[in-house]
Formats: structure tokens, C-alpha cells, sequence
């Protein structure tokens, strides 16, 4: 049994059963008025046809965030490659299509993010999914929303994606920046202890989310203070002179709401040890991977602890390599990416999930039009993507909900991750 097509469900099978009956029986929603059994079929929304369907997707493939921006593309095409040389995906239209994935380059600026957005419209995508970045991605929800194409499965944690007034045309992928920062909060004002903390955030909605579910669950907590916030700019090239700001400080609490740029991360770690603070860390799931962030920086074992959160699996843990899905997955990639072993970053992972969640909304949205996908997207419920942590399952009908929820808790053990329920 090939390992993508093992998951799915009885209900896709039903879907196209009851498809067929509908045509035989001569009944459908298009069926004109007088009742001769004729239908007319749903015109086809741009970039599909009975043979393919054609997504975009805009993600920083150069400068400093290239290595997320690769993984968050690499991930979805491996996956939909392999499917493809397995002969292409059965829609719930009965039609058997390939996926084509177009990659846009925007070196994680909005501006060029919006104008790749303009040329994926000229190119007749039928929909955009798995980008990358929260400036990038809000730079062209309103003109996505305008133009009424799909926006889905996003790799930011900004809430605005999953709000169906606000975004009728998107829906996000990850868990909410809010959603993270308020686990960390629970954990440190649950500890029992007196505690002085620190932040250091970016100054966007990618930082200021992660500030805010932090500050809502430790609003009230008798053991936590925090003792000062110093914002910087996406753009920054450096932020030397914050973390020594900090420092003065003494907090043993470091809260360090910084996306996913390798110098930056890797800089402030170093900095820190560099001035003589060795607080203990918490840092946003997109910038804590061992591989890419935490060992390179040379200084990770210099802190108490360094705590992060996860809502899939580690594409480094053995458990995961030994895994038929695991071992496939790795496969695909080797042979349909230029990713080369075990990816550094879990965007390969978050984009492969992403992908698999695709493919459930095609294989049982009826019509080839981006109304009847949307929703089917919106649709999906307990569906077991793969590489979930262990009980966890996709929904997407919950308004305000990304198809990711879940996560835990964990702390750095010198080469991955382990889930925690107090501080050290």
C-alpha cells in the first residue's frame, strides 16, 4: 500500500459513490428549471482542469530566513511529487488531477510578497497555500480576498487567517503566536516560584501576538513580573544592544518573541553569554530548532533551560526516522528537493502536513471551482495528518481555529526536545 494513499478515509470513497449516482440518476444542483434532466456543469474556477490543478506559493527561498523559506515550500512538494508519480489524486468530482506547486521568491519582504501574489494571478493559480511569514502573508490577504482566491493553510501564527469575517478567502495553518505565548505564560506563573522576566520582541504582529498571550495568562500571577520589553524591527540586522539592555536587568526569565532568522537567533544567544546573562529561554516554536538555531550557536548548554513549543513531531528524533512514514518522507524529499538528510526546520514537516491536509478538501470538494474548495476545507474534521503529536487530529470548522491547535510544552535536552509539564 503506498504510504500516502494508506490514510484515506471511507468517506472519500462514499463521496464519489454518491457522485456517480447523482449523474445517473440525472439529478444536480444544476439541473435546469423545466425539469428534462439535462445539468449544466460549474464553470471551472482558474487552475484546474480535468487533469491538474495549480497552487502558488510566496516563501523567502533567499536571504537570511532562506532556510525556513525553503523548508516551508520543499515540504509541500516532496509530498505532492510523490503523489503525482503515484498517478495524481481522485477529486470528489470523480476527475484524477496532478498537483503543480509554482514558487514565488520574496526574501521575506512584503512588498515583493504582494507583488508575487499579483503574478500568481496573471499565471492562473487556482490558489495560494503554505507561504511563509506573517508581514509577508498580511501583505496580501485584502488583495487575495479582493480577488476572491484561496489563501490557505499559511505557515504564520497570525489569528486574522482563520477569522472567517475578516478573512473569507484565507485560513492558517499553525497554531495562533497568542496560543504559544500563553502556554509559556501558564508554565512560569504554575511554577510556584518568584520570577522576573524579560522580552525581547518583534516589533509586528508576529512579536506583539506572542506578548499578548503571555501577558493574558500571567495577568494576576503573584510570582511573575515582568521587568522590561524592548521591541526591534523585522529588518534588524543585529540586536546587540537589546539583549545587553536586557541584561541589566537580571531577569532569570528571558521571553524572546524573535521569528525564525537564523542570525538573529543564533546572535542573541551568544550576546547574552557574551555580557554574562544566562537567564532560562523561551523561545517561539519557529526559531528553536536544534539543528538550525540551537547547536550552531555554540552556547545553548551555557542557560538553565531553553524552553519551546511543538505541535508535530521532530523530523530529528530517531522515533521519527525509524517510521515507515518518517523513512518516506525523508525520501521525498531527498529525491524531489535540493533538502539534503534530516531537514533543520520544521517547516518541512509543517508543510507536509499542510499538503496532506490539501489533499483532503480535494478529494471531496465536488465542483472544480475555489467556492466548492473552500469549503471542503472548511469541512475537514478529526482528520489524522500525518506526523501530528500523539492525539492529534486536523479541524478546520471551528471559526477563528487554524487546522493546527494543538501543542506542548518542552525543553531543550542538548539535541531535541522534551515535553515538560513544570520549569526546571
Amino acid at each position: 500500500m503506498n504510504f500516502l494513499t494508506a490514510r484515506r478515509r471511507a468517506t472519500v470513497a462514499l463521496a464519489s459513490v454518491g457522485i456517480a449516482a447523482v449523474v445517473l440518476s440525472g439529478c444536480s444542483r444544476g439541473e435546469t428549471p423545466g425539469g428534462d434532466g439535462e445539468s449544466e456543469a460549474a464553470t471551472a474556477s482558474p487552475g484546474i482542469t480535468d487533469t491538474t490543478i495549480t497552487f502558488g506559493i510566496t516563501s523567502p527561498l533567499t536571504g537570511n530566513a532562506a532556510g525556513v523559506g525553503n523548508c516551508a515550500v520543499d515540504g509541500a512538494v516532496a509530498y505532492f511529487e510523490a503523489k503525482n508519480a503515484d498517478g495524481g489524486i481522485t477529486f470528489g468530482d470523480g476527475k484524477t488531477r496532478t498537483v503543480e506547486l509554482k514558487t514565488y521568491d520574496d526574501g521575506y519582504d512584503p512588498q515583493r510578497a504582494l507583488a508575487n501574489f499579483q503574478q500568481m494571478v496573471a499565471d492562473d493559480v487556482f490558489g495560494a497555500a503554505f507561504s511563509l511569514g506573517t508581514p509577508t502573508n498580511r501583505a496580501w490577504r485584502e488583495a487575495a480576498i479582493a480577488e476572491e482566491v484561496p489563501q490557505v493553510l499559511v505557515q504564520t501564527g497570525d489569528p486574522i487567517f482563520s477569522d472567517r469575517e475578516q478573512s473569507p478567502w484565507q485560513l492558517g495553518l499553525l497554531p495562533s503566536y497568542q496560543l504559544e505565548g500563553e502556554a509559556f505564560g501558564k508554565l512560569l506563573a504554575s511554577s510556584g516560584e518568584d520570577h522576573r522576566v524579560a522580552i525581547l520582541y518583534q516589533n509586528d504582529d508576529f512579536g506583539e501576538g506572542y506578548v499578548e498571550g503571555f501577558k493574558t495568562a500571567v495577568e494576576g500571577a503573584d510570582n511573575v513580573e515582568i521587568v522590561k520589553e524592548v521591541g526591534y524591527e523585522a529588518t534588524a540586522t543585529d540586536v546587540s544592544a537589546q539583549i545587553t539592555d536586557l541584561a541589566s536587568t537580571d531577569a532569570d526569565i528571558f521571553f524572546n518573541a524573535m521569528s525564525s532568522l537564523a542570525p538573529l537567533v543564533i546572535g542573541s544567544l551568544q550576546q547574552a553569554v557574551q555580557v554574562g546573562w544566562t537567564p532560562s529561554w523561551f523561545l517561539p516554536s519557529t526559531s528553536a530548532s536544534p539543528a538550525a538555531f540551537l547547536t550552531p550557536s555554540g552556547v545553548a548548554d551555557a542557560f538553565p533551560a531553553i524552553y519551546s513549543t511543538a505541535s508535530s513531531q521532530n523530523a530529528g528524533a530517531p522515533d521519527f526516522q525509524e517510521s515507515e512514514e518518517g523513512k518516506a518522507f525523508l525520501a521525498a524529499l531527498g529525491e524531489y528537493t535540493k533538502q539534503e538528510g534530516v531537514p533543520g526546520f520544521p517547516q518541512c514537516v509543517w508543510s507536509w502536513i499542510g499538503a496532506s491536509v490539501l489533499e483532503e478538501a480535494f478529494v471531496t470538494m465536488e465542483e472544480p471551482t475555489r467556492d466548492s474548495f473552500m469549503e471542503a476545507l472548511r469541512s475537514i474534521d478529526g482528520f489524522e495528518a500525518p506526523f501530528l503529536l500523539a492525539g492529534g487530529t486536523i479541524n478546520t470548522t471551528e471559526d477563528g481555529v487554524p487546522a493546527m491547535s494543538g501543542l506542548v510544552v518542552q525543553q531543550f535536552n542538548g539535541t531535541g526536545f522534551t515535553p515538560v509539564e513544570s520549569l526546571e
